[in-house]
C-alpha cells in the first residue's frame, strides 16, 4: 500500500511539473511574440522617420544647391583638419 501511495504521489508531482512547464513555455512564447511585435513597430517607426528626414534633406539640397555644397565642403575641411591634428 505504501508503495502504491508513493507511486501516485510521484505521478501527481510529474503531472503538476508538466503543467507548470507548459504554462511557463506558453508565457515565454507570448512574451517573445510581444517583443517581436514591439521591435517590428519600433523598426517601422524608425524607418518612416528616416525616410521623412531623407525627403526633407533632399528637398533642402534641391532648393539651395550652392549653400549645401558650401556647407558640405566646410564640414569636410573641418573634419580633415581635426583628423590631421591627431
Amino acid at each position: 500500500m505504501e508503495s502504491r501511495t508513493k507511486t501516485l504521489t510521484e505521478r501527481q508531482a510529474r503531472e503538476i511539473a508538466d503543467e507548470v512547464a507548459d504554462n511557463l513555455a506558453s508565457r515565454a512564447r507570448r512574451a517573445k511574440a510581444a517583443a517581436i511585435d514591439s521591435a517590428r513597430a519600433a523598426y517601422q517607426l524608425a524607418q518612416n522617420k528616416a525616410k521623412a528626414s531623407a525627403r526633407v534633406t533632399d528637398d533642402a539640397i534641391h532648393e539651395h544647391p550652392y549653400s549645401s555644397l558650401g556647407l558640405a565642403f566646410g564640414a569636410g575641411l573641418l573634419f580633415g583638419f581635426i583628423l590631421k591634428r591627431r
